[in-house]
């Protein structure tokens, strides 16, 4: 009979112990399920061992596909090998070691590797194992694609993320956002074999980084992130004021002080803003952009109404909140009080600026007036006439009086009325 022929009347069918000795002889394997990478060589280690005298040590490793008789590939009686032809040069197995190394192996080893040992010695032990081998080509990073790639609207549009990998067999697909795993809701569904993910619609909760992790049993690749972009908003639109208070539908202001207002809500695209004044029934935009200044001594009503817009021009969606300022009393008495001290200090300063001039203007009188002469002194040389020493005696009303000389040259006298 062909070896195939005689390995099956033999022993394939009868893969189990012989009874009462099936302890004598073990054979282990380190598992039952071996993945292999197609291209490269794999090791199928089998250990033995057995506590009995042997003679002859057989070793015999056969090779069987799903639905198909197994075919011989190597054996070995101690140290002497005895391959099939047709696979010498890709199986190799070194006695007494009952390993087998395959080498390259390829798509179409993939299948189940069944290895017997027997042991000969004052009677015949037996023990088998089974081995399933898969072979697979390692996959490579993976990319994903979005659809619309412009964005979407939020509850008015759809969203698709597709993952693509170039090479790779039996690839296994999981979707994470923001490193973690997805699963299916209402809004999120999955293709059969995960490829494909479709949210509808979608929302504001659903911006994260979305990535696609690609296995199968020999590797794993993860994607780059991509974050879909998502239009939505206004949310939340509120008012803050720069003295680090949230404005609520009363702000109060003292007259005198400048305040900075901020509108601000969340959005995508960034809102458009619209400052809107409400004056005797009426309204007007008094300011576009999310700032607003107030300066209190410059608004003619103490209570004033406001009102910021804010508009999405992608969403169509708009929002809005209105306040009202009021000029406090206290801002009032504090402006009237700052009046009365400008008016005092203004009287004051007046005051001591008189005071300042009249002083200087005596000191100069004083400083440069004409000096007094001695009593009977000369008034041709120039010299005063006074009999005083002390000059507050010399104040007074005086009148010029000219006699005629001799020598014909006038004379001039002062003299002093009421004295």
């Amino acid at each position: 009979k062909g070896i195939s022929a005689f390995l099956q009347d033999s022993f394939f069918f009868s893969f189990h112990f012989y009874a009462g000795i099936c302890s004598a002889l073990r054979l282990t394997v380190p598992s039952h399920t071996i993945h292999g990478i197609e291209g490269q060589p794999l090791h199928l280690t089998v250990d033995y061992n057995f506590n009995t005298t042997a003679s002859e040590i057989q070793i015999i490793w056969l090779f069987e596909k799903p639905q198909s008789i197994p075919k011989y590939l190597l054996g070995s009686v101690n140290q002497s090998v005895v391959p099939d032809l047709e696979y010498k040069h890709k199986f190799t197995l070194i006695p007494p070691n009952a390993s087998l190394m395959i080498n390259p192996l390829h798509v179409t080893d993939e299948g189940n590797y069944i290895v017997k040992v027997n042991v000969h010695g004052n009677g015949t032990i037996s023990a088998n194992q089974k081995i399933q081998v898969t072979v697979d080509v390692p996959v490579t990073k993976p990319a994903v694609q979005i659809e619309p790639s412009s964005g979407v609207v939020e509850y008015v549009g759809n969203m698709t993320l597709t993952c693509t990998v170039g090479k790779g067999t039996r690839i296994g697909y999981q979707w994470m956002k923001n490193g973690k795993p997805m699963h299916a809701t209402s809004s999120y569904t999955f293709s059969s074999n995960n490829d494909t993910l479709l949210i509808v619609p979608v929302m504001k909760e659903d911006i994260g980084n979305y990535s696609c992790l690609a296995t199968n049993p020999v590797s794993a690749m993860e994607s780059e992130i991509i974050a879909p972009t998502i239009f939505y908003g206004p949310y939340g639109l509120t008012v803050n004021s720069d003295k680090g208070l949230k404005v609520g539908e009363v702000f109060t202001v003292d007259i005198g002080e400048a305040i900075l207002f901020d509108c601000s809500a969340d959005s995508n695209p960034p809102n458009t803003y619209s400052w809107i004044q409400r004056t005797d029934n009426t309204t007007h935009v008094i300011k576009y952009g999310p700032h607003l200044e107030v300066l209190s001594e410059k608004v003619a009503q103490t209570t004033v109404d406001y009102m910021c817009y804010a508009y999405n021009n992608v969403t169509g969606k708009q929002d809005e909140t209105r306040f009202t300022v009021i000029i406090t009393s206290v801002g009032l008495e504090r402006l009237a009080q700052k009046g009365k001290s400008l008016s005092s200090l203004a009287v004051i300063t007046g005051i001591s600026l008189f005071l300042i001039v009249s002083m200087s203007l005596l000191f100069l009188w004083k400083r440069y007036r004409p000096h007094k002469g001695r009593p009977g002194a000369d008034y041709r040389k120039g010299q005063t006439f006074s009999g005083h020493e002390n000059a507050m005696d010399d104040f007074g009303i005086y009148e010029f009086v000219a006699f005629p000389d001799p020598t014909g040259v006038p004379m001039v006298c002062i003299l002093p009325i009421n004295q």
